[in-house]
């Protein structure tokens, strides 16, 4: 081993315990936050649940213009008339993300519509709710293709872009289910790991891009028709969150500049103990939880 590598070697854990310390005291002190004046940001499924309350949060941020792209035109259309009521100028665009071709055609026609997307919000997301011997073989590959895959296409679509302007900001919704998945919702957590993965990734090739950032937001159960019937065991211990609440968070982690945020925070305990316990007591947590059971009155969107 040579010098500057041995060198290395032993600054290592010094630069590790450096950002320990530098974590630590950010905690709590105030962080600076961005401006958002002259931002245009996309969010894909848009026109209900998160997304809606994340196009009211953006606009309440200053965001410059929204753009909401969604599979019902419905749902869209009264979202957007919302932000419009706010000051905010609001353009919606009907493109399933889990579409490719779709994918990029909407994303040209939005460049030459309305302009450069800088902060992409990948939220659009769908849940099958059942078991793997129970799932339709179509719907579970609906529940990859949109939930993993579509972050492919629209990522693609204008990362590029962001990397010739030096300006850009790539988000995701996760969920805390891509680091502890639950019986009866197979697809989703699964596709959502993949999209953790995918985001862990992305921020890591994105460390040396100039002004082009990450954020992956992972909220414990929210409150929203998409996981209707979901039950927790111990909802005063465990209380749903509100989507207005994971807006707003995600919204701070993204003027921040924060690249992972677990909702609430006392998820942090839960990944450092599944890499802690052994599998069985781990399940104990699970049967005490009521996870084992959670998705049993399930119903999802009507």
């Amino acid at each position: 081993m040579d010098l500057k590598a041995l060198g290395c070697v032993v600054l290592l854990p010094i630069q590790i315990f450096y950002y320990i310390v530098k974590a630590t005291v950010c905690w709590f002190l105030p962080s600076r936050r961005r401006g958002l004046t002259g931002d245009v940001v996309l969010i894909t499924g848009g026109g209900r649940g998160i997304g809606r309350h994340l196009a009211k949060e953006f606009a309440v941020r200053g965001a410059k213009k929204l753009i909401l792209w969604g599979r019902t035109e419905k749902c869209l259309k009264e979202a957007c008339e919302e932000i419009a009521l706010m000051g905010t100028e609001c353009h919606y665009f009907v493109c399933d993300v889990a579409n490719r071709e779709e994918v990029y055609k909407q994303a040209k026609v939005v460049r030459e519509k309305v302009g450069d997307v800088t902060i992409l919000v990948n939220n659009a997301a769908v849940v099958h709710g059942k078991s793997l011997l129970d799932s339709d073989d179509d719907a579970l590959l609906k529940s990859q293709h949109i939930n993993t895959m579509g972050q492919f296409w629209t990522t693609k679509a204008f990362l590029p872009r962001m990397l010739e302007l030096q300006n850009g900001h790539v988000v995701c919704v996760n969920s805390i289910l891509s680091l502890s998945p639950i019986p009866g919702a197979i697809d989703y957590c699964t596709s959502k790991a993949s999209s953790l993965a995918f985001m862990e990734s992305l921020t890591l090739g994105l460390l040396d891009c100039s002004g082009v950032v990450c954020t992956t937001v992972l909220p414990f159960h929210t409150n929203t028709e998409m996981f209707q019937g979901m039950r927790v065991r111990f909802p005063q211990l465990f209380p749903p969150l509100k989507p207005e609440v994971v807006a707003q968070k995600t919204v701070d982690a993204v003027r921040t500049n924060t690249a992972f945020v677990y909702l609430p925070w006392t998820m942090h305990a839960l990944v450092i103990l599944k890499s802690m316990l052994p599998q069985s007591a781990l399940e104990e947590i699970h049967k005490f939880s009521g996870s084992y059971t959670c998705m049993n009155t399930f119903k999802g969107r009507t």
